[in-house]
């Protein structure tokens, strides 16, 4: 009797293995990145791997290359692989709808990274993590009121290098930003145009916007630091000197950027920060845990004058 007694017990203690094993597997995150377009971007994917190694969550990764439909076939196979939440780093705003819709039919929570959407239905995302890019903007028109107030009267032509058409960060900086200057009627956007976040558009672009002589260029405002150093190219390559004849801003606070400040070509980067990697693993463990998170993270970011830039640089982990 006692023998079959201490048999049965194996027997239930057995049992009751599987649902521990699957209580102890690996949570699987499937992740959608817009792409590898600029600086940031590399460092927010590597910031992102790292993390879910280190955190044990096994991760599904899909590199969009800078489309919207690459994207949202990403997140579909994510859902038919019945992954434990999704994350993704929206290309454009809007036109997600649908595809999250699936998801949360499918009760696969969806976290945003970096960047926004607008939907009609907010719950059918969780919770968005990333910068305030509006505010983002507004730090780097600030900093320009405050240079335009030590030369009183002074009117400034400015030229814009807008983010990719669409996405969140090249709506929300331009947004900020115009909405500061206009508190300034000296300080004009003569010129707006997209340089895609990349090296290469931003150079292209400025090419552009330096032929048109009509005005006089006082001021670039570029929403990434890539299309800023794209175009410095193009500013040294027309005989100017970016940071003296052409006040140069951008945003990211990239290594990058603190180099080209330090030599005296930028005059001063927005910082936004791409090591979301740890904040979103833990949210992605909160999440699918069912805890109480915010429906907006958001961190802390400063702003880094070209005087700064030589001290700062050896403290920039991107």
């Amino acid at each position: 009797m006692i023998k079959l007694i201490a048999r049965r017990t194996l027997l239930a203690a057995a049992l009751s293995l599987p649902a521990f094993g699957a209580l102890a597997a690996p949570l699987v995150m499937g992740f959608s990145q817009v792409g590898a377009e600029s600086e940031w971007r590399t460092a927010n994917t590597a910031s992102i791997k790292a993390a879910a190694k280190e955190a044990g969550i096994t991760l599904k990764f899909a590199d969009a290359q800078q489309k919207q439909e690459n994207q949202v076939k990403a997140i579909r196979s994510f859902i038919a692989q019945k992954v434990d939440v999704i994350a993704f780093s929206p290309v454009v705003e809007s036109g997600w709808d649908t595809v999250l819709k699936e998801a949360k039919t499918a009760g696969i929570p969806v976290i945003l990274t970096d960047r926004a959407v607008k939907v009609a239905d907010p719950s059918l995302y969780v919770t968005f993590i990333g910068s305030d890019f509006v505010e983002e903007g507004r730090k780097a028109a600030r900093w320009l009121l405050e240079r335009a107030a030590k030369t009183p009267g002074a009117a400034l032509n400015i030229v814009e290098l807008q983010g990719t058409v669409g996405s969140a960060p090249a709506i929300d900086r331009k947004k900020g930003f115009e909405e500061v200057i206009k508190t300034n009627p000296k300080l004009q956007i003569i010129r707006s145009q997209s340089g895609e976040f990349t090296r290469a558009k931003g150079k292209e672009v400025m090419e552009s916007f330096l032929k048109q002589r009509d005005k006089k260029i006082d001021v670039l405002y570029a929403h990434n630091d890539d299309m800023a150093i794209g175009a410095i190219q193009a500013i040294e390559e027309a005989g100017l000197k970016p940071g003296q004849d052409i006040v140069i801003i951008s945003i990211d606070g990239v290594r990058g950027a603190f180099e080209a400040m330090k030599a005296g070509k930028l005059n001063v980067t927005v910082e936004c920060n791409p090591l979301l990697g740890p904040q979103l693993m833990q949210l992605a463990k909160d999440v699918v845990a069912k805890k109480p998170v915010e429906k907006r993270i958001t961190v802390n970011e400063g702003v880094f004058p070209a005087e700064v830039a030589a001290k700062e640089l050896p403290n920039r982990k991107y």
